[in-house]
């Protein structure tokens, strides 16, 4: 049963997902300077109503409760820095900010750590324990 209930919420924020992906892909930051990344990860968390605090400068750490939130702890990671190289590609949602590209995948990464946030937060009632959501 969870199962179904997590594919079918993963096909419905699909779309949504991969608009989130390209706005963080046209939008990269170096190391340590992710404020606008930070600022938009805050915005979607603060969206759904997941606590979170802010460690070292423009990381983030969420939790999201289940059944019996202290029986058990899990972490799931994202990066959010992207690198120094200039895009090339041809695409709408290219760089706008010259010289940096997200050319590793963490706009994925945090693009999917957001996406199990939303499922964990509509499936609480299905699993025990807490998990965190480390933005770094």
């Amino acid at each position: 049963m969870i199962k179904e209930q997590i594919l079918a919420l993963s096909e419905k924020i699909s779309a949504e997902l991969s608009t989130t992906r390209r706005h963080l892909h046209a939008h990269p930051e170096l190391s340590f300077n992710e404020f606008d990344t930070a600022l938009f990860i805050k915005q979607q968390l603060g969206a759904l109503g997941i606590p979170f605090s802010e460690i070292a400068k423009t990381g983030l750490i969420a939790h999201v409760t289940g059944k019996t939130p202290t029986s058990r702890t899990i972490a799931l990671r994202a990066d959010i820095d992207a690198l120094p190289i200039i895009e090339e590609n041809s695409v709408e949602y290219k760089s706008t900010n010259h010289g940096v590209m997200h050319a590793c995948g963490h706009d994925v990464h945090t693009t999917c750590l957001l996406g199990a946030a939303k499922i964990l937060l509509e499936t609480r009632d299905s699993w025990h324990g807490t998990v965190k959501l480390l933005f770094q």
